[in-house]
């Protein structure tokens, strides 16, 4: 036997083994495919793409898997807004319901002139490792905006900036309402609030009047007096500070105008109007 039959069985072998193995495989692959749901990748297609977790799933991916095999809400997509309601819910065959889009408030009138800058940091430029440092934020008020700009480095859409007087301002005619801002703000400064709001309350302390008044001069002290001339009783105190009930509020404005911190922003709703004209 010359060693060219000495090569060629054991190719052959492997060959032969080879194509067994594949065939088995494929015929695997046949028996045990899970099939998709092919409802997910319309809905996939009909998503923005934005990926930006508002809707509460990872993902684009994950938001369609969730309303075919979970069935989450077709109208949870902050984005895409009622017009992607309408496709999502047309592909389940169900109806896309209601619902107000909502965009992000910064809940801290705090600003340089407000409250005290009274540290200087120095370390990373990242709100969430400020706040993980005794001190590392330095704003005079526990409470209030640290001031770093993390808010403004996970908005996908431009939304967001900092001002001059140190807090993140929004732009209303970006907004989307994901809620990335407020997922990654240490503090808790930002809630997402319906567009339709015109009162909120625009601070974040839950400490008494008088602590709050030696690190802010435009924090809620809560005195109370806004829940007790609430005609709607849509004002509660909740841990010193005042929380309004969008739902019971009848924007008559007399909270703002008798709170005397003046921390109660009004006309919220005009201004989205405004920018969205």
């Amino acid at each position: 036997m010359n060693i060219v039959h000495v090569m060629i069985a054991p190719l052959a072998l492997m060959g032969i083994m080879g194509g067994v193995f594949g065939a088995l495989l494929a015929v695997a692959s046949l028996v045990f495919r899970v099939h998709q749901d092919e409802r997910i990748s319309k809905i996939r297609a009909a998503l923005p793409g934005a990926n930006c977790g508002g809707c509460g799933y990872p993902g684009c991916d994950g938001y369609a898997s969730g309303v075919v095999n979970e069935g989450a809400a077709v109208n949870k997509c902050s984005v895409g807004g009622a017009s992607v309601a309408k496709i999502i819910a047309d592909i389940m065959g169900v109806d896309a319901g209601s619902s107000v889009p909502v965009r992000a408030f910064v809940k801290c009138k705090g600003s340089k002139e407000c409250s005290p800058r009274e540290l200087i940091y120095d370390g990373v430029k990242d709100c969430a490792s400020a706040a993980t440092i005794p001190g590392g934020s330095p704003n005079a008020c526990p409470f209030g905006c640290i001031g770093l700009g993390t808010c403004v480095s996970v908005c996908q859409f431009g939304a967001l900036s900092m001002g001059e007087d140190g807090l993140p301002k929004v732009d209303l005619s970006k907004c989307v309402g994901c809620g990335a801002c407020a997922a990654a703000c240490p503090k808790g400064i930002f809630t997402l609030v319906p567009v339709t709001a015109d009162i909120i309350i625009a601070c974040n302390s839950h400490w008494r009047g008088p602590d709050v008044k030696k690190v802010c001069s435009a924090g809620c002290i809560g005195c109370g007096v806004c829940a007790k001339i609430c005609p709607a009783g849509a004002i509660e105190l909740v841990n010193n500070l005042a929380v309004i009930d969008q739902n019971k509020c009848i924007k008559c404005g007399r909270c703002a105008s008798k709170c005397p911190a003046k921390c109660i922003k009004t006309g919220e709703s005009v201004q989205v109007i405004e920018k969205s004209a």
